[in-house]
């Protein structure tokens, strides 16, 4: 498995897409699912595959979940092993790696067929980055009859040879939503004529920091960040109106709304003693991803089998977001860290950005503890 793990991972980093164009990549992954005998479903979501393997014995369903989608993103960075053939898109989150570890895992699983009880599913998910792709393969299907499913994260801030569990919260819910306010134009000269929205949306600005420093309890924390600014032509007029883009984070679903909430309603109250109107827009987003206890120790067994005891983590909960969190919501799973970071250089560049790559040495550690979790789960009841 390791020489194929590596092949697959590089023709997938030399050849990325983009969400939901993953026609290649999804072509890929049904050839190579179909040579090991699974049945296989493609176009499941739009660009999703779905491939099962059935023992011919009655047992649990087991789901395994890889993302498949890369970055709108120039590589950049010397000395790779592979680099990307396409310009602006780039696999700069690890997903050519997850795709060459859930095919290894398939591999594995078809070799010992004869050794396990029940039914495989592999769901290769696209569109993870615009957070859209999993409720699709929902929708399609994907867990009908599922019992438990399993999923991974290559992990660069991770040397790599350790694996992270956690059972509850790993990874924070991620909204991305959009203000826009509205005042009156006019000369830059004579701002008293005007409503000025760029000193609202300056007001709101401030005020959304409150969310967070004041509102929000330190023991469950929660993000709210203006990554955006969008307002204005030139230096002597006042705008009509001013766009706000930004992103908000929590660990918990009851804080996630309450956080949502509190955007819109503050924007509002702000924006109406600023004399301007306010419009929330709540864009994509994904709940809370949480791992079941029950699924985590067994996870944690599969990685300690794998890396050694000492070389299993239970890593603080993380402020990222990730769409197999709709997977988790509705069937009891874990979803775990693999470090892909390479110990041996000074910085490891993070998840999205133009530098970031993975220590392949990573994919036979992957491939390793999520066989050997599948096997375990499917030993469980129905």
């Amino acid at each position: 498995m390791h020489d194929e793990a590596i092949d697959t991972r590089r023709r997938l980093h030399r050849e990325p897409e983009l969400s939901y164009q993953e026609h290649r990549t999804a072509a890929l992954i049904a050839k190579r699912c179909q040579e090991l005998g699974y049945t296989v479903r493609e176009g499941i979501g739009g660009t999703g595959v779905i491939a099962d393997l059935d023992s011919g014995r009655p047992g649990a369903a087991v789901m395994v979940r890889a993302d498949i989608d890369a970055l709108p993103i120039q590589e950049r960075g010397e000395g790779r092993v592979a680099r990307s053939q396409h310009d602006g898109v780039m696999h700069a989150c690890g997903h050519d790696g997850h795709v060459a570890i859930a095919l290894g895992v398939a591999g594995v699983l078809a070799t010992v067929r004869e050794q396990w009880r029940g039914r495989v599913r592999l769901c290769f998910q696209p569109a993870e980055e615009v957070a859209g792709g999993a409720l699709p393969m929902i929708e399609a299907g994907a867990l009908e009859g599922v019992d438990r499913v399993l999923g991974l994260h290559l992990w660069a801030p991770l040397p790599v040879g350790r694996v992270g569990v956690r059972p509850g919260v790993i990874f924070s819910s991620a909204d991305r939503f959009a203000l826009v306010i509205r005042g009156r134009g006019g000369h830059g000269g004579m701002p008293h004529t005007s409503i000025d929205p760029i000193a609202a949306a300056a007001q709101v600005i401030s005020a959304l920091q409150t969310i967070v420093s004041r509102e929000t309890s330190p023991f469950a924390p929660g993000v709210v960040t203006i990554g955006r600014v969008d307002g204005g032509s030139t230096y002597n007029v006042i705008a009509e109106e001013v766009r706000l883009d930004g992103t908000a984070r929590a660990m918990v679903q009851a804080e996630r709304e309450r956080i949502l909430r509190r955007i819109e309603e503050i924007a509002a109250g702000v924006t109406v003693a600023m004399r301007c109107e306010s419009r929330f827009e709540r864009g994509n987003g994904c709940p809370p991803v949480g791992s079941d206890a029950v699924m985590a120790e067994l996870v944690r067994a599969a990685a300690v089998a794998a890396v050694g005891e000492e070389n299993v983590d239970t890593p603080e909960p993380v402020t990222v977001g990730d769409d197999v969190a709709y997977f988790l919501e509705r069937v009891p799973g874990c979803y775990f860290l693999v470090g892909a970071g390479d110990p041996r250089k000074q910085r490891v560049a993070p998840h999205h950005h133009p530098e970031f790559d993975i220590d392949e040495r990573c994919l036979d550690i992957g491939i390793a503890t999520l066989a050997r979790a599948t096997l375990a789960a499917l030993e469980l009841p129905a």
